[in-house]
């Protein structure tokens, strides 16, 4: 392996995760609109769909900052019938200093009380009460596909999401298992 590549990998993080003691850190928030929103009712299978479409985004933190593209894709999640509702979406990143980054993002939303997420649902798409950050959990596990340079760390790490549910969408904070 030559210098040049050997610099390639080097570590961006201070710390280092050990078995028995992971670490996190922090790297960016994103705050997703999506206004836009079709659901697909029960299926064959049980489970219904919906589709939300990224109308804007911003980027902010220690290690990125920029927008998530507008029209650039969406999330279409899966309403399982065990009340889960799994998300996969996939949308494209454009940091300030112009890079883009094809982020797909899949993870779960469910209900900490038996009527959580028929009141999450409500709220999406029938514009219900708030429900509180306390009564849900919204967790993501994203993964990246940037060329190589600046972000492509994004594409070598394991990146986990702590979300929040919001009238105009989500917010997410981003962290890197060291």
């Amino acid at each position: 392996m030559t210098e040049e590549a050997a610099n390639q990998f080097a570590d961006i993080f201070e710390t280092q995760s050990r078995p028995g003691a992971p670490s996190l850190e922090l790297l960016f928030q994103i705050h997703l609109t999506f206004t836009r929103v079709q659901q697909i009712g029960v299926t064959p299978t049980g489970s219904g769909r919906g589709a939300v479409y990224i109308d804007a985004g911003d980027i902010k933190g220690p290690k990125m900052n920029g927008k998530a593209v507008p029209n650039s894709g969406g999330d279409y999640a899966l309403f399982r019938p065990d009340g889960v509702l799994s998300f996969d979406a996939r949308y494209m990143l454009e940091t300030d200093d112009g890079e883009l980054i094809l982020m797909h993002n899949r993870g779960y939303l469910w209900g900490r009380k038996p009527d959580t997420m028929a009141r999450i649902r409500e709220w999406i798409f029938n514009d219900g009460p708030p429900v509180p950050l306390e009564d849900y959990y919204l967790r993501a596990f994203p993964t990246f596909e940037c060329q190589s340079g600046k972000y492509d760390w994004l594409m070598r790490y394991v990146i986990v999401g702590v979300g929040e549910r919001h009238a105009d969408g989500n917010v997410i904070t981003y962290y890197a298992l060291t």
